[in-house]
């Protein structure tokens, strides 16, 4: 059964967001997935509105959401976007911190695509607040999109951590990038390598235990590849010691790699998705298209 089915893409049709409407679009005719298009308006309960103009209040609303649905559609019959189904458009009045995640939940989305603040010099220290607010919330896939859609993703780097999560973004990348190059990375240390060193063991111990724990981890690699249908050729494995996120970055940078896929820290899911420091800092610091990936199933029924 295919993984996506439905993608879910926030927009405010700020130049980032179109660039995350394009990536959408083309994963839906990669995958035949039902794509549904959501822009929140921003206007709060309409209370404060209420205050000031009384009555008029819904009706200004009522403009605002088809003025802005028009644009959606206006946007979407752009030359390179028009799809057939067209996709579902969605105006709520909300802030879309609030409603967006609330909605992409209530429709069930496999994948929820949302564009990076990408306007400022800052980009690649600040991710937008719908963006962070997606990946804490949502249930499901985000993928933040950083860059424009010009070729379906050609080379796409998975940090991998053997946890149920790291199956799953495998199986899940196979399916949205059927045609990229795929290169697995682990980046391990040695357990307990700081006791060791001042306990007095020596360099040529510990770096045999080095060699020990990468020789380990590759074999891990390879069995997870193989559990997913991938042979030897299919992939580049990459197994190396030392900081993870100067090596995802700089991996991503040295090989072109456009998408980085990994999972969210551990399998534990509460209210809010707790991401983990190497995710957060990846997000923040590369320069490729991002996709985390937790399963929306619950970890319970992890595979």
């Amino acid at each position: 059964m295919p993984l996506t089915r439905h993608i879910f893409t926030a927009v405010d049709l700020s130049p980032p967001s179109l660039q995350a409407l394009d990536r959408a679009l083309d994963l839906c005719a990669a995958t035949g997935a039902h794509h549904t298009v959501m822009h929140a308006l921003g206007l709060d309960a309409l209370g404060p509105l209420r205050n000031l103009i009384g009555a008029q209040a819904e009706d200004v609303a009522r403009k605002a959401v088809a003025r802005q649905r028009s644009a959606i559609e206006t946007a979407l019959q752009a030359p390179g976007r028009q799809r057939t189904p067209a996709p579902t458009v969605r105006v709520e009045e909300g802030l879309a911190t609030t409603v967006v995640p609330a909605h992409a939940a209530a429709t069930d989305a496999d994948l929820v695509v949302v564009g990076s603040r990408g306007e400022s010099v800052l980009r690649r220290m600040v991710i937008g607040s719908t963006a962070s607010r997606l990946l804490r919330k949502s249930r499901c896939p985000v993928l933040v999109v950083k860059n424009p859609c010009l070729t379906p993703y050609r080379r796409v780097l998975l940090p991998m951590d053997f946890s149920p999560g790291s199956a799953l973004t495998i199986r899940l990348v196979r399916e949205l990038a059927p045609r990229a190059d795929l290169v697995l990375l682990h980046v391990f240390d040695v357990p307990f390598e700081g006791m060791l060193q001042y306990a007095g063991v020596s360099d040529d111990v510990i770096h045999q235990y080095r060699i020990e724990a990468r020789e380990r981890a590759l074999q891990q690699m390879r069995e997870l590849a193989a559990a997913q249908g991938l042979a030897v050729g299919d992939y580049t494995p990459l197994v190396e010691y030392g900081d993870a996120v100067a090596l995802i970055t700089g991996h991503q940078e040295r090989l072109g790699c456009d998408l980085i896929a990994m999972g969210k820290h551990g399998t534990h899911v509460t209210e809010e998705l707790l991401l983990g420091s190497v995710t957060k800092r990846v997000l923040s610091e590369g320069d490729a298209d991002v996709l985390v990936v937790v399963d929306k199933r619950g970890p319970q029924n992890s595979a």
